[in-house]
């Protein structure tokens, strides 16, 4: 846990403070806390929720961590949930985050659960690149943070743009087989549009006023975030027609590819069948003057007897079988 406290938005260091320091500390307007809580028990959740007065609803909803992105305004406070995403180069996929954040008068509390970002980089970027901001109460912390769970979007939606390439170019000019890979794809491209898309509404809602409260100059810091948001979100739905366009082009190469296969076992079996065709009759013949009959023993007794009847009886049936086989056209193709 980690605790901050803003005095007219600047950050006293002199202070180490505790949660029950937190919340006894005097909190209005720009002096306010900041409270960053890192996959809490529910013991310390319920230490949260009595000092600040947070619903036991809310405080459950935060300490489940399956929560779908949302904005839901309580009687005191306001509470939010994003979901955060990185990219893991490793296993070349998206893992995902969440982070609920604790809005009031005074105070901003948020509890992270998995790779829900860096607080310590939010609170840097703030006071470094915004302390202007941090005048304006503790809606700015909000928009800090928000700030950072859409920046981190980014290169996730450019890390997943660069594996469809891969899985195109597999595709179309390598000729595999990449069915697996593209449904694991779809899967991680829908992820990331539900954990952007229900951040529109409640953006749009802040750009035209609907929290009070909130310091005007902040409405157009919330639009760049919403206009960020917009964008990903269009480059995800765009991926994802890409992986369909994808998956259909995969299906049609393999089909052909099957095609394919069957055509060349359809002329292996053509050619065995004509072989066996040719040399049923022949063994036949070789069979029937096998046979020790006592005509065969007094008349084929010399070379030209042997010449007539034996080879002679092997060729003649073997010309006229193959002068039948190709005036029906079964030698062809």
């Amino acid at each position: 846990m980690k605790c901050a406290y803003y005095e007219r938005g600047v950050r006293r260091l002199d202070l180490e403070l505790t949660l029950e320091d937190a919340a006894a500390l005097p909190r209005r307007g720009n002096t306010y806390v900041w409270i960053e809580l890192q996959d809490p028990s529910v013991t310390e959740l319920q230490a949260v929720a009595g000092l600040f007065g947070l619903h036991e609803l809310a405080i459950e909803d935060a300490s489940m961590a399956h929560q779908l992105p949302k904005v839901e305004a309580f009687e005191d406070f306001t509470f939010i949930v994003f979901k955060t995403a990185r990219y893991d180069r490793e296993t070349r996929a998206a893992t995902f985050g969440e982070l609920s954040v604790f809005l009031g008068t005074g105070y901003v509390i948020a509890v992270r659960h998995g790779e829900a970002g860096d607080p310590l980089r939010t609170r840097d970027n703030l006071e470094r690149s915004y302390p202007e901001l941090l005048h304006g109460g503790p809606a700015a912390v909000v928009w800090g943070i928000l700030d950072s769970v859409v920046d981190d979007y980014g290169p996730v939606v450019a890390e997943l743009d660069r594996d469809i390439e891969e899985i195109e170019r597999g595709i179309f000019e390598h000729g595999d087989d990449l069915t697996e890979r593209i449904y694991v794809l779809k899967r991680e491209t829908t992820d990331v549009y539900r954990a952007i898309h229900p951040l529109v509404q409640p953006l749009e809602a802040i750009q035209r006023g609907a929290f009070t409260g909130m310091d005007p100059a902040l409405r157009s810091y919330f639009r760049d975030i919403l206009d960020h948001i917009r964008r990903a979100q269009e480059e995800v739905l765009t991926q994802r027609d890409q992986l369909a366009s994808a998956l259909d082009a995969n299906l049609a190469l393999i089909t052909l590819r099957q095609n394919e296969i069957a055509a060349q076992q359809n002329q292996v079996a053509k050619q065995l069948t004509l072989v066996a065709t040719v040399f049923l009759p022949l063994t036949f013949v070789t069979g029937f003057f096998g046979q020790n009959f006592a005509w065969l023993e007094r008349h084929v007794d010399s070379l030209e007897a042997f010449l007539v009847f034996g080879i002679g009886g092997l060729v003649v049936p073997a010309v006229i079988l193959l002068l039948w086989l190709r005036g029906g056209g079964y030698t062809r193709g």
